[in-house]
Formats: structure tokens, C-alpha cells, sequence
């Protein structure tokens, strides 16, 4: 649904190739959205036969191949709308793998799921630097409405902090070896917490 909306979003007010709704993603929500390239091009036909988007004709620049543009219909203005308005009503319910990992933690040495642990940790202190980083240059285009911009980055750096907060304390929990005896008890039974 998240791509749909989005390029529906993005064609409200202008004509646009693949290409350019690929790069304003990247640009605009690349940090808190995970819409692969793959899936514009897929949502694009699925929405043009569907009568929401329409081809609006061909671009071509120099020494490039002609791109097909597309413009938003009416039907779709109102699909725009109608998705928007279901993100807005939708409570979220979120899984994470890494608990999948926990679950099944006593098939690797201990060793192993520490070092895993410290990458986790070091992954998001690097995600929470960029983000940061990534989010004072954002904010310094005059072009992005900064209070709706820094909402959305905060939103997802306490979501990150958390995650990094509960992954530290993973780890020292496991140093500690508070999970020793329960990974041993799995260990033997060959399986993961039922």
C-alpha cells in the first residue's frame, strides 16, 4: 500500500518518469521508508491499469532513452485520499527478525550471538549518526517544510534509540549470563522457547 500511496502522492502535482519518483524517494523518505526500485515500476503498471495513473507521453534528454511520464487521474486523486486516509485510521503492529533470532539463539555458540549483538549495537549507532547528520542537511533545504521534516525524524530516531537501548542492555544481560542457563536448557531440547 506504502508504494502505491506514494507514487500517487508524488504525481498529485506533477508529471513524472519512474526514474524521477525513484530518486525523490531516495531524496525525501530514504531514511524511513523501504520502497525498492523494483516495486515503482510494478506499482506503476498496476495503477495505470487499474485507471489510476495514465501515460502522459515520453521524455527524452540527450543521449539518454525516451522514458514514459505519467499523470494522476482523477480515480486516482480519490485512491490517493482513500490510502492516505487508511495509514492516518491503521494501527501498526510491528514484528522484528532479531527476535526471531533470540528465539532460536541456542543453535549458535555464545560467542557467535555476542559478536551478532555488538554488530546490531554498532549498526544502529551508525544509522542513528547518519540519520542525524542526514536530517540537519535536510533541514537546511530551504524546500523542506522543516517542522514537518523534523517530526518525521524524530519519530524514527526514538524508534532507533530504543531499539539501541534494548540492544545494549541485550548485550550486557548476556555478558552478564543471565540467559545461560535457559540457552543450555534449549541446547538439549533442540529447540526454540515454545
Amino acid at each position: 500500500m506504502s508504494t502505491r500511496l506514494v507514487i500517487l502522492g508524488f504525481l498529485r502535482n506533477n508529471t513524472l518518469y519512474g526514474y524521477e519518483i525513484k530518486q525523490m524517494i531516495e531524496h525525501i523518505m530514504g531514511d524511513w521508508t523501504d520502497i525498492a526500485f523494483g516495486s515503482i515500476y510494478f506499482a506503476l503498471k498496476k495503477l495505470e491499469e487499474e485507471g489510476f495513473v495514465e501515460k502522459a507521453g515520453t521524455k527524452q534528454e540527450a543521449g539518454r532513452p525516451s522514458r514514459t511520464v505519467y499523470n494522476i487521474t482523477s480515480a486516482g486523486r480519490d485512491e490517493f485520499l482513500r490510502l492516505l486516509r487508511a495509514v492516518w485510521s491503521k494501527g501498526e503492529r510491528h514484528s522484528y527478525s532479531i527476535d526471531i533470532g533470540l528465539s532460536f539463539m541456542s543453535a549458535l555458540p555464545d560467542e557467535e550471538v555476542r559478536s551478532h549483538i555488538r554488530n546490531q549495537v554498532e549498526n544502529l549507532e551508525r544509522t542513528l549518526k547518519y540519520l542525524d547528520s542526514h536530517k540537519a542537511e535536510q533541514l537546511s533545504d530551504e524546500h523542506v517544510p522543516n517542522r514537518l521534516a523534523s517530526t518525521v525524524f524524530d519519530h524514527h530516531r526514538i524508534h532507533l534509540q530504543s531499539e539501541l537501548e534494548w540492544m545494549r542492555g541485550l548485550m550486557e544481560k548476556f555478558e552478564r549470563g543471565e540467559y545461560k542457563k535457559e540457552v543450555d536448557w534449549l541446547r538439549k531440547k533442540g529447540n526454540a522457547f515454545q
